[in-house]
């Protein structure tokens, strides 16, 4: 197939039907576009001409610019396109045979529950502008939120009288998540009391901003932007970030790795697995820190918790 309508369908499909998001998509999209036009600059203009040779040349050419952890996702995506055209089109899957190796994995960031608190109690709760501020980080972090999810958040699918919250995630995915006790009363001041002076016309989304449109995830990118700079707060925390937060909270409180999954909307359990190693580094800090042989340099650090940390 030619090749600009091969990845044009490929696209419309993780879109359509798969249900990816448009950020994930705009991703695959880039790196796909990237891929063809070295394809084009190497004379190849149709999927049934790529070789694993010519791909491993692609992939080798990006490592000398760009980062390993970059590469791997350019690498994820092409892969991904490769096993479509070879299950709906029956074309041979070049990428069969690509390997990327990915440089040593980060622990996420999160923020400690003081600097969740500092946040929080950061806002003028007499204030129209800073209840709607308050209320939108409060339900984010309360529910461990996707910004995307937030910001799509209908009306009628926030019960603050059950502390319930049903969210629509990705691939149109359904997950019932109970809404912290504590966040409630923010929540209800502002669907009471500002939100129903900012409605103009008819919406059916939670959290409107004093204009009455939808909020956008930059905008609450911008916010946390803001409110980090105005604590002092040096970690780099986003959005997403309030979301690892919520993970590792609920880990350390002693909640079960498959209910954190199911409430996070992670459809493998691999990806919640990313919190326990979080828990394992502090545990090993704490052991260097307070272990009474923390002095000797001969201390040989248990094996057991030297695996459980990488």
């Amino acid at each position: 197939m030619e090749l600009e309508k091969a990845i044009g369908e490929y696209l419309v499909n993780i879109s359509v039907n798969e249900g990816k998001s448009p950020r994930t998509v705009a991703s695959y999209r880039r790196d796909l576009s990237q891929y063809s036009a070295f394809l084009k600059e190497n004379g190849i203009s149709s999927t049934e001409e790529i070789d694993g040779s010519i791909l491993d040349d692609f992939l080798h050419a990006q490592l000398e610019t760009k980062k390993n952890t970059s590469v791997s996702r350019m690498a994820a995506a092409i892969r991904s396109f490769h096993h479509y055209m070879n299950f709906m089109h029956d074309e041979k899957d070049p990428s069969l045979t690509i390997e990327i190796h990915r440089g040593p994995s980060t622990l996420p960031v999160f923020a400690s529950v003081e600097e969740v608190n500092l946040i929080m109690q950061s806002f003028d709760d007499t204030q129209p502008q800073e209840i709607f501020r308050h209320a939108l980080l409060e339900l984010m972090y309360a529910c461990g939120l996707r910004v995307s999810e937030v910001c799509s958040l209908t009306y009628n699918r926030v019960d603050l009288e059950t502390g319930m919250v049903r969210v629509l995630g990705k691939g149109n995915k359904e997950r019932l998540v109970p809404i912290a006790r504590g966040s409630i009363p923010i929540l209800i001041r502002y669907r009471d009391t500002v939100r129903p002076t900012w409605v103009k016309g008819r919406t059916q989304l939670f959290f409107i901003n004093r204009f009455g449109r939808k909020v956008t995830p930059r905008s609450v990118e911008l916010l946390m932007e803001k409110k980090r700079n105005e604590l002092g707060i040096r970690k780099k925390l986003t959005p997403h970030k309030m979301r690892h937060s919520y993970a590792t909270h609920m880990l350390q409180g002693g909640a079960d790795l498959r209910s954190i999954q199911e409430m996070l909307g992670h459809s493998d359990i691999q990806t919640t697995e990313i919190y326990t190693h979080v828990q394992n580094r502090q545990l090993f800090d704490s052991y260097e820190k307070y272990h009474p042989g923390e002095l000797d340099e001969d201390l040989e650090v248990p094996e057991k918790i030297k695996e459980e940390i990488q």
